[in-house]
């Protein structure tokens, strides 16, 4: 990551933000950015992805609407890289992730481990390690593993938990934290 330059917005996600009158609201359940209710709600990821060597900044949700073509953007970010099948990520996980981001007050954008995985890709994991879930949320498009090289597992945690919305892991012998829009419960030290 050294040496990477992240550009302010993607082209699309910049067009979509402009666009985003036309858009048709999707409703989402995520209790993710309730803190942020009033206060110019503008949703942004930012992620690497060391494996593909890509990057994703991108403002996906303004005032209330999500913008299509930024979550197309995310869904081939977050794409299976060893077989290259994508899958629409679910938005609620997507929404954990940025507050999370934005409660920790960092610019550094989330190193992305794991996003969707295909169940070909999940077995083969499973078979290689015993922390890999049979029906794991990631085969869903529902959870992504990420790291932060200026937070430590903990804050990371801390700050996904403060969302009460989905599934927070705590993987700190291998420096990096599950979150997904699943059921709200904590696991890991």
């Amino acid at each position: 990551m050294a040496g990477q330059s992240f550009p302010a917005l993607t082209r699309r996600g910049l067009l979509g933000a402009f666009a985003a009158t036309v858009v048709v609201a999707a409703p989402s359940a995520s209790n993710a950015f309730g803190f942020l209710r009033g206060a110019g709600d503008v949703r942004r990821v930012r992620m690497y992805n060391g494996r593909t060597g890509e990057s994703l900044d991108s403002i996906y949700w303004i005032e209330g609407q999500y913008i299509p073509e930024s979550l197309q953007d995310v869904n081939r970010f977050v794409r299976d890289w060893r077989t290259n099948e994508i899958i629409n990520f679910d938005a609620r996980t997507l929404d954990i992730l940025a507050a999370s981001h934005a409660l920790m007050d960092t610019n550094e954008p989330y190193l992305l481990l794991s996003g969707y995985r295909s169940p070909k890709t999940n077995a083969m994991l499973r078979s290689q390690s015993e922390g890999v879930a049979r029906n794991s949320l990631h085969m869903s498009g529902k959870a992504a593993d990420v790291r932060l090289k200026s937070r430590s597992v903990s804050q990371m945690a801390r700050a996904a938990e403060a969302c009460s919305a989905g599934g927070v892991g705590r993987y700190s012998g291998s420096n990096f934290v599950h979150m997904d829009c699943g059921a709200v419960r904590h696991w890991g030290a």
